[in-house]
């Protein structure tokens, strides 16, 4: 892995853009095994860093721990668990960040969480915190040794009654010492520009890493474009639509549209790329092939 320091992940000044990946805690043996499989396979792009997800209400708290020191002790991963204050007390929360500082992993994506699956609206603990920012200033207090990361929604978070609102809550989270920040997911480039332009106009001076999807169907794209509020191109859509139930013609689609966005995205000084891979390595290999061949990366 090339040394990332734990003060500053996401470096705009660094002559090498930051590639970062997402994986998130398997819920069987076979996952697992997915999951392992996937990360010894990436070694080989040595990415600067690696998040982990964590489930509503901690429901993965312990995998999301044990997954997290497995990537680093066996792998060599810098590791950014995540961390939610969903069904968490602060003392329980400072528990958990203890836990990691134990583990040796000293970076976090702070985050409000979603609420259960049962739920119908965010509900915080009668002794927790009620939004990220509060997350944010926690482990700025308790543990400033820490380095914080914090989710920013380009095309606005589906909860947001609207863009410029969304914004001020992201300039909170930055406020109360977040590093940087992680964009959802997002197929046109432009909403990223546009939303980088709007966090400096409004004094969000931190790095901004595009986050980008590695596809595999149709079904995926729509459905996480369902959950976190992006839109579907129609010619993206199009495309996925005539590869029809024809794997590789899907991958081909999604690796070509993810290529030709961490082109654009390197070339106009992003400051690097947050692949989220679902646990799967092959097309965040061959991306990073095809980058090195345009000599976009080293």
């Amino acid at each position: 892995m090339r040394n990332m320091t734990l003060t500053n992940p996401v470096d705009c000044s660094a002559s090498v853009p930051r590639i970062s990946v997402e994986f998130f805690p398997p819920k069987s043996e076979k996952a697992a095994e997915q999951l392992l499989q996937a990360a010894s396979e990436l070694r080989s792009i040595q990415p600067d860093f690696a998040s982990i997800t964590y489930g509503a209400g901690g429901s993965t708290r312990s995998r999301t721990l044990e997954y997290a020191r497995r990537l680093k002790e066996d792998l060599g991963y810098t590791i950014m668990p995540h961390l939610t204050c969903v069904g968490h007390s602060r003392d329980e929360l400072k528990e958990i960040i203890a836990e990691f500082k134990d583990a040796g992993l000293r970076q976090i994506m702070a985050l409000r969480g979603d609420p259960p699956q049962d739920a119908q609206d965010f509900t915080p603990h009668p002794h927790g915190l009620a939004h990220a920012n509060e997350l944010v200033s926690l482990i700025s207090e308790h543990y400033p040794e820490c380095n914080v990361a914090v989710a920013g929604y380009p095309e606005k978070h589906p909860q947001a009654p609207n863009l410029e609102t969304d914004l001020q809550n992201l300039k909170r989270k930055v406020d109360a010492g977040a590093d940087f920040i992680t964009t959802q997911l997002f197929f046109d480039n432009q909403v990223y520009f546009n939303f980088v332009d709007r966090c400096r106009a409004i004094g969000i001076e931190v790095p901004i890493l595009p986050g980008l999807l590695t596809i595999t169907s149709r079904q995926q794209a729509q459905r996480f474009c369902a959950m976190c509020g992006a839109v579907l191109p129609e010619a993206l859509d199009q495309a996925l639509a005539a590869a029809g139930s024809d794997p590789a013609a899907v991958e081909a689609v999604g690796l070509d549209w993810i290529h030709e966005q961490a082109r654009e995205l390197l070339k106009n000084d992003a400051p690097g790329l947050h692949l989220y891979l679902l646990n799967r390595a092959g097309i965040a290999l061959q991306l990073i092939e095809r980058l090195k061949a345009d000599r976009l990366l080293p």
